[in-house]
């Protein structure tokens, strides 16, 4: 296989990457060309919000062809085209075959979540200072311990009294929030998400993990809970307020994540007719905000 690497100006990230799907590409990828420099750019997407833009300023497009000669075709082809304006070609290079699998499996190693819990992919074998361990494999379902939101709600998890509650975990994804909860005594777990392989996911994930948890679609949720948790996103979160604050009973744990740090007043603000947010956590940009109702 060969690969060929472009450079590609914001405004023909599209129309580059549409046509090499056309020139037969086993697959395109676009990703930042000034990552870890000063002149990286975040951008995010949120439901409810236009949508971030195709790519980059400055965006490295890659492509993978089964073989040299198509690879280059592809190159003299774009370069011929009037969209490949202010774009150029960074270079062609042979891929090694490699155990792919092996290669993927090595980018998910033990997340430690506090020195005696850890989040581990199924070919590891647990740390053995790991007194709590919930076994995960990267999935469709979004959850495996490594994003900075998930590991918030998971800490707050092992930090406080989840032991004889009823708990819900709101957009459960793989489910690996309402299995923490599990893990750490819940009375009982109700994990919901508007995704039914995601319900399917948490449903296979609790399984192998030896819970019992319920996990079906948002109406499943029957309140009131001792801990409600919702991992989702800052609009999402806003939208649903006075149903995630109607979940939680008198003297309840309210926990949310997916919040950037420059979201925290908008949250704050959303949920004050009915509770008092605060930040309780912050990682890599991201917050925690919790609330006793």
């Amino acid at each position: 296989m060969f690969e060929l690497s472009l450079l590609v100006c914001e405004s023909a990230v599209e129309a580059v990457s549409d046509a090499l799907e056309a020139l037969d590409a086993l697959s395109v990828s676009v990703e930042d060309a000034d990552a870890h420099t000063d002149a990286e750019q975040a951008l995010f997407g949120e439901p409810g919000l236009p949508p971030p833009a195709q790519g980059w300023q400055r965006s490295r497009v890659v492509a993978l062809f089964a073989g040299r000669e198509a690879a280059e075709e592809a190159a003299q082809l774009l370069q011929a085209q009037d969209f490949f304006a202010g774009c150029s070609v960074l270079g062609l290079a042979e891929v090694v075959q490699q155990d792919w699998v092996r290669l993927t499996q090595s980018q998910f190693a033990p997340v430690e979540i506090t020195p005696q819990f850890w989040i581990v992919p199924t070919w590891h074998e647990p740390p053995a200072q790991a007194v709590q361990v919930i076994r995960l494999d990267p999935g469709l379902a979004f959850g495996t311990g490594t994003h900075p939101t998930t590991r918030m709600c998971l800490r707050w998890i092992a930090g406080h009294p989840v032991a004889g509650q009823r708990v819900l975990d709101y957009g459960c994804g793989s489910g690996i929030l309402a299995i923490g909860a599990a893990r750490f005594g819940a009375r009982e777990v109700d994990a919901v998400d508007i995704d039914e392989a995601a319900v399917r996911a948490t449903l296979d994930n609790a399984q192998a993990n030896g819970v019992r948890l319920r996990a079906g679609l948002p109406e499943m949720a029957a309140g009131p809970y001792g801990v409600v948790l919702a991992n989702i996103l800052a609009t999402p979160l806003k939208v649903l307020a006075p149903l995630l604050c109607g979940q939680v009973a008198a003297g309840g744990a309210l926990v949310l994540a997916g919040i950037l740090e420059r979201q925290a007043e908008e949250l704050t603000a959303a949920y004050a007719p009915w509770c008092t947010l605060s930040v309780a956590d912050t990682q890599d940009g991201w917050v925690l905000m919790t609330a006793r109702l």
